[in-house]
């Protein structure tokens, strides 16, 4: 059961980092196209803020078995997308879904396959 449970969650996951990378083709990878539309940075935002709420689901095992994300810190990052109202960032928001949320929907993809 909670293998089922982790694969739900690890498909939602990658269809935010499918999200992500969608608003990234549809806008622009651009930094100063970026810090400059606030419905490009609110899109991506709020699939970081979703991505990390959704590791709060994922069990303590799996965490402990597949530590190559730091899913303490991708909940972090969700908590100050959340509760900073509006004072994100823009470099370290455009470092997550231009860096880390490819990497993260790979290692997820990787991980899928074994549930």
């Amino acid at each position: 059961m909670q293998n089922k449970r982790n694969a739900d969650v690890l498909r939602h996951i990658i269809s935010y980092c499918n999200d992500i990378s969608e608003t990234i083709q549809r806008f622009g990878k651009d930094y100063t196209v970026f810090t400059r539309d606030s419905v490009y940075k609110n899109a991506t935002a709020l699939c970081v803020l979703q991505i990390g709420e959704l590791t709060t689901h994922l069990t303590d095992e799996f965490k402990k078995s597949y530590t190559e994300i730091p899913w303490t810190q991708m909940k972090a990052l969700r908590n100050v997308v959340a509760h900073n109202y509006g004072k994100i960032d823009d470099e370290s928001l455009w470092e997550t879904i231009t860096n880390d949320i490819p990497k993260l929907k790979d290692y997820c993809s990787s991980i899928i396959q074994y549930f």
